[in-house]
């Protein structure tokens, strides 16, 4: 009779760690044995490995971040072109000087710089929707106060805080669709840049006729824009739920019990824009066009105003050139990500530009409608600018720090462009030499524009 197997003297059997797998209880093959030692190494290499955290779903959030971007960009104008066009009741009213009106109309870029530069930093410690969230509310705190305002500073004082709001969310916009429509930039860009220009052009032409409807009151007027801003605000309440930042990665993932906490990815560095060619050539063309477009909303009713264009005309013309961007706004930034590098649509809107300015200079009354169409055309660089910004990165968090930058540089070099023109038209006795000037701007427009149009991005650069 065969002898019976041996049994095992349980306390001197080795004890079971957790994730050894159960003790054989009669021999295995070689092969197996192999299989087994390597399936177990297997295990415990992938409970040692980092586990990336999982990418948040944000499909839930698309329908409150679209109606977030439309109602956003529509309050992104109004503050600045309601002002302007009862700066001349608020300067009686509140009895500011010339002057200081003309400070007034310098504060809106100077804002933007200074503040924006602020939007990354609030976007890694709050998230962007949150400080988006934030600056609707400032401009609605802004505009709420500044009809209640009695003296010239507190006046300032609420308009900066309404512009600061701007700034912000200037900054942002183009992160908020890189974080949440990846592939449709250039649908999104087009489609908030499509309300930011109608939200421009519905406050210039709209604020004159709403302020005398409302008994000719322009604290009224201005203040009838605070009920707008407020509608901003609302869309972006549930989004104060998706908080995860930037720029960071998560603490620590979740684990089963009793296992050990997963280790942490690590994101890629922010990339330091200051040291990108494209970063830079990118700030100058938003720049140069944003100096376009304040010059054009400041001055160009009065140019063909000098010309023998009844003013009531003049405002139509300005109204027809802020409105061209409506539909454009929309085209442009669809088109520019559709094409490798965006230098020809640079080219052609510069080219507009120098035709407008050629008119304005040699026949500014009998070609009045053809040039003002030709400027409206030109100052869709705007969302041109948008795009490139957005499609110049890889990362979220380079898009948040290129636009700051971009939008934070550009915006200084647009400050003395409106008040050099002035500066000019007040020492030459006419409009020969300023428009001379437009028109000049508009080459290295388009050279720095060819330059932030290259098919490339920071990251490539730092």
């Amino acid at each position: 009779m065969p002898d019976e197997p041996k049994t095992l003297d349980p306390a001197a059997r080795p004890a079971a760690t957790a994730g050894d797998p159960p003790a054989p209880d009669r021999a295995r093959p070689a092969g197996t044995a192999s299989q087994a030692s390597q399936a177990t190494q297997a295990t415990q290499a992938s409970q040692a490995a980092p586990v990336a955290a999982p990418v948040p779903d944000r499909r839930r959030f698309l329908v409150p971040v679209t109606v977030g971007l439309v109602l956003a960009a529509l309050n992104l104008r109004p503050a600045i072109t309601s002002l302007g066009a009862l700066l001349e009741e608020v300067s009686e009213g509140l009895h500011m000087s010339g002057s200081v009106a003309g400070v007034l109309t310098s504060v809106p870029p100077l804002c933007f710089a200074v503040f924006g530069i602020t939007a990354p930093r609030l976007a890694r410690r709050f998230g962007p929707a949150a400080v988006v969230c934030a600056g609707m509310a400032a401009i609605f705190t802004g505009l709420v106060l500044r009809p209640l305002a009695g003296g010239t500073a507190a006046f300032l004082a609420a308009s900066a805080l309404a512009l600061m709001g701007i700034a912000v969310s200037n900054v942002l916009m183009p992160v908020i669709v890189k974080r949440y429509f990846p592939d449709r930039v250039g649908t999104m860009t087009g489609l908030y840049s499509m309300a930011l220009a109608l939200g421009t052009s519905v406050a210039a032409a709209a604020t004159v006729p709403l302020t005398d409807a409302l008994g000719g009151d322009w604290r009224l007027g201005l203040g009838v824009w605070a009920a707008l801003a407020v509608l901003a605000v609302l869309p972006w309440l549930p989004l104060l739920r998706d908080r995860d930042r930037v720029s960071r990665a998560p603490r620590a993932s979740r684990t089963e019990a009793g296992a050990a906490p997963a280790a942490e990815v690590p994101l890629p560095a922010a990339p330091r824009v200051t040291r990108s060619r494209t970063a830079w050539a990118l700030g100058a063309f938003f720049g140069l066009q944003a100096t376009g477009a304040y010059i054009t909303m400041g001055w160009m009713p009065q140019i063909f105003r000098d010309a023998g264009v009844p003013a009531s005309t003049a405002g139509v013309l300005l109204a027809v050139t802020m409105v061209m961007g409506v539909p454009l706004a929309f085209v442009i930034p669809r088109l520019a990500t559709r094409m490798k590098t965006q230098g020809p649509i640079v080219v052609a809107l510069a080219l507009c530009g120098l035709g407008g300015y050629t008119g304005l200079f040699l026949a500014p009354a009998a070609g009045a409608w053809v040039w003002a169409v030709l400027l409206g055309v030109s100052n869709c660089a705007f969302p041109l600018a948008l795009t490139m910004i957005g499609m110049r990165s890889r990362t979220g968090t380079g898009v948040v720090r290129l636009s700051a930058f971009a939008q934070s540089v550009g915006y200084l070099i647009s400050i003395p462009g409106p008040l050099l023109v002035g500066v000019l038209y007040q020492h030459s006795g006419g409009w020969g030499l300023p428009i001379a000037l437009m028109g000049g701007l508009m080459v290295p427009q388009m050279i720095a524009g060819i330059l932030a149009g290259r098919d490339r991005t920071v990251e490539d650069e730092c």
